[in-house]
């Protein structure tokens, strides 16, 4: 996997861990940065990634990246509907930009290495 790939991945999973905890916080009417909600879905996460190694590692990963950015693209679109700040906007709209392009990637790499359930 290429290295830029990977590391540009790696961002975007915890950038939008933090779009997916605090929009949680927000709807749930918490206001606290601790809790269960992202903390305990990127240790879920982790968790069944643990004993992965080669292509099931890869396929695993893809598959829960994909689901995240997924949850980061609705958590900023409803953002970028409801932001009263425009700096809130404008990461919103580059969160959807670059979490959807990711997406994209990834799932052409599901279907070029076989990965697609």
């Amino acid at each position: 996997m290429d290295t830029n790939v990977l590391a540009a991945a790696i961002a975007g999973f915890m950038l939008g861990g933090l779009v997916v905890s605090t929009a949680a916080a927000l709807e749930d009417g918490d206001d606290s940065s601790g809790g269960s909600s992202m903390t305990t879905i990127s240790a879920e996460m982790t968790r069944d990634l643990a004993d992965e190694r080669g292509n099931a590692y890869d396929a695993a990963f893809i598959t829960a990246m994909i689901e995240h950015h997924e949850g980061a693209v609705a958590m900023a679109v409803l953002s970028s509907e409801r932001a009263e700040h425009p700096g809130i906007t404008r990461l919103s709209a580059a969160i959807i930009e670059a979490q959807r392009a990711e997406i994209s990637q990834m799932r052409r790499w599901q279907q070029r290495w076989g990965y697609r359930d």
